[in-house]
């Protein structure tokens, strides 16, 4: 009865077994039980002879000629993407606005350790994606990536890392893995975050001529050829730069959904604009509301036998066909819409037959287009002088992308509900234009931001300002941001969120005691009863677990003191949580009290296994669970 209360699992979620239960999930014949020689543990294995034979000849084993994509250092960035994590995020509530209400999360860290530790929390649940990764230009390329270097000791010689293996170097296009290296980066990244986007979700990635045709190829792998929706071509700059051979005006933004349907838009209609609405009106005072006119015929080639007659007007006036045309619709049909008043034959009644399209008759809207020009989606150099007024006339970041831009793309793929995500986040224009289009519409879209800690250049206007790293610029720029918004908004302000709940990357909570006790020194052999670290808080813990037992980071937390105990409540009993040490039957059953989806405790607060025992049965006992709930559903850390 010692393992009662299960362990929880700290480790983010293992990519391979995400695409073992996949595949499980299609052709479970292909799978068999195999029982380990060493353990003697059962585990579920693919039997590749029988899924070759499920496939037939659409199987191939990989020899002979055939159309892929490679690079080097490809299969160890794809084997990275896989990996779990250990890492942790800590909540920074003083760095933070508006904690307690706000459902925004922004996160400082390395993007692809974060990624992998919001999937279990978040996975399937992001509506839209934006992202604006690093060009790749030959300035510097900052990422954490040990997979993408065969050779570390070479790269620290060679100046391209620190002594602690982080990478700080010019991606210069005299490095023979120039574009491999870049690759390595945003392949990961996609197979990760491809897992957050919900099932209709889409995402939208800012690139440049150096790698679009890279990351064409590697997003028709990671989302799938048939998932494409557009590479829309955006007029970032409106003068002409006269210091190269071409001015480059524009850039790219790809676009893919996660799963195309048919009969279903993958992207939203635009609002209708002035000059679409004007081609509306009402000449003849029809109840039905304004209209417009359409042509009552299409191609005769497509047309059926009855879709092939002479017309006649109400004034009797005799409407033969155009060559090669057939009437839209057949005659009995079209008499039916004359006598409705639903075909306009002009003011004086002698116009050609014309259908009436009318307004409300079903939602209306403009469909996007893959020119986005300036005057609708703005440009760079607006952007940075939008964020320098923002900052009193200093310039923090010199490549923002425009609210404009990120808003559009808000509003042709997420509602009002939606969270929105960006892992590139750079100053946060994406939160700015989740919450300007909040306050427009009277959504309640959700944002996370993740931004590596990336040092501002010395001697910049941003350091000098004070601003030591980007996520501090970021920061700064929603809560001024995120004020005049609430100011300005031509709606209630009582319900738009302007927070943001901030974290940070970390290490674990938890010691590392993979060792086994003989290998530890006498005073070292606590850490096998309490190995959490001695500078994590509460908190720390509390929010580590959410991770790890796929609870949102955004939800409403309450705390409350019983018997001189800490109980923490997650969203009204998502997840309950004690690691107090003395937990009385009180406090259990001020627990339990709040029928809580999870209970979790901190194991170093029992002393002896029946406290366990005990505390099993009084949950049991007072939720009515059966065994296998209390096992599932009380943890310990």
């Amino acid at each position: 009865m010692a393992d009662i209360l299960k362990h929880l699992d700290l480790n983010s979620v293992d990519g391979t077994r995400l695409n073992i239960d996949a595949l499980y999930q299609i052709v479970p014949s292909a799978f068999t039980e195999v029982r380990d020689d060493k353990t003697g543990e059962i585990s579920r294995k693919v039997n590749f002879e029988v899924l070759r034979r499920l496939l037939g000849d659409n199987a191939t084993d990989g020899d002979g000629e055939m159309y892929q994509f490679t690079w080097v250092g490809k299969n160890a960035a794809r084997a990275e993407a896989a990996k779990p994590t250990d890492k942790t995020l800590r909540p920074v509530p003083e760095d933070s606005v508006d904690w307690d209400n706000t459902k925004n999360v922004y996160i400082e860290g390395d993007n692809l350790e974060v990624l992998k530790l919001l999937q279990r929390s978040y996975m399937s649940k992001v509506k839209m994606i934006y992202i604006d990764p690093p060009y790749n230009t030959g300035n510097d390329f900052v990422y954490h990536d040990d997979f993408a270097r065969p050779v570390a000791e070479e790269d620290l010689e060679a100046g391209n890392v620190d002594e602690l293996g982080n990478r700080f170097r010019k991606n210069t296009d005299t490095n023979g893995k120039f574009h491999s290296d870049w690759c390595s980066m945003i392949y990961s990244r996609l197979l990760v975050a491809r897992s957050l986007l919900a099932e209709d979700g889409v995402i939208f990635i800012s690139i440049d001529d150096n790698e679009v045709r890279n990351l064409r190829n590697i997003c028709d792998e990671v989302f799938g050829e048939h998932n494409f929706v557009a590479n829309f071509i955006w007029e970032k700059r409106l003068n002409r730069e006269n210091r190269k051979e071409v001015s480059v005006r524009h850039d790219y933004i790809l676009c893919y959904t996660k799963m195309v349907e048919e009969q279903k838009r993958s992207l939203s209609l635009l609002p209708m604009n002035d000059k679409a609405l004007s081609n509306y009106g009402n000449p003849d005072n029809d109840p039905r509301g304004l209209w417009k006119s359409d042509p009552a015929h299409a191609q005769g080639g497509h047309g059926t036998k009855s879709q092939f007659y002479t017309l006649t007007a109400p004034n009797g006036k005799k409407h033969e066909l155009p060559s090669g045309k057939c009437w839209l619709y057949t005659e009995d049909v079209m008499n039916e819409a004359i006598k409705d008043n639903r075909i306009w034959f002009g003011k004086d009644g002698n116009g050609v037959p014309r259908i009436k399209t009318y307004l409300n008759a079903k939602e209306r809207g403009l469909t996007p287009e893959t020119l986005l020009f300036a005057k609708d989606a703005s440009t760079n150099e607006k952007a940075k002088n939008d964020l320098k007024d923002l900052f009193d006339g200093i310039a923090v970041f010199e490549t923002p992308k425009p609210v404009e831009l990120i808003k559009l793309f808000c509003l042709l793929s997420s509602k009002s509900d939606d969270i929105i995500l960006d892992f590139f986040s750079g100053s946060s224009a994406t939160a700015q234009a989740v919450m300007q289009l909040n306050s427009e519409d009277g959504g309640h879209r959700k944002y996370i931001m993740v931004q590596i800690p990336e040092e501002t250049p010395e001697d910049s206007e941003a350091r000098n300002a004070g601003y030591a790293t980007i996520p501090e610029i970021a920061k700064e720029r929603i809560r001024r941001a995120g004020a005049k918004i609430k100011a300005d908004s031509p709606l209630t302000t009582q319900n738009l969120d302007t927070g943001f709940r901030v974290y940070r990357l970390d290490e674990s909570n938890y010691e590392n005691v993979s060792l086994s006790p003989k290998e530890y020194k006498q005073d070292q052999l606590d850490l096998f009863a309490n190995n959490i670290k001695s500078d994590r808080t509460d908190l720390d813990l509390l929010y580590g677990s959410m991770l790890a037992w796929g609870v949102r980071l955004d939800l409403p937390l309450q705390a409350e003191t019983v018997d001189g105990c800490t109980i923490y409540t997650v969203n009204e009993g998502d997840l309950v949580a004690c690691f107090s040490s003395g937990i009385t039957d009180k406090v259990v059953a001020a627990m339990a009290d709040k029928s809580p989806l999870r209970v979790l405790f901190r194991d170093a607060c029992f002393k002896e296994d029946a406290q366990k025992i005990n505390i099993y049965e009084q949950f049991k006992q007072a939720l009515d669970w059966a065994d296998n709930d209390a096992f599932n559903n009380i943890r310990v850390i």
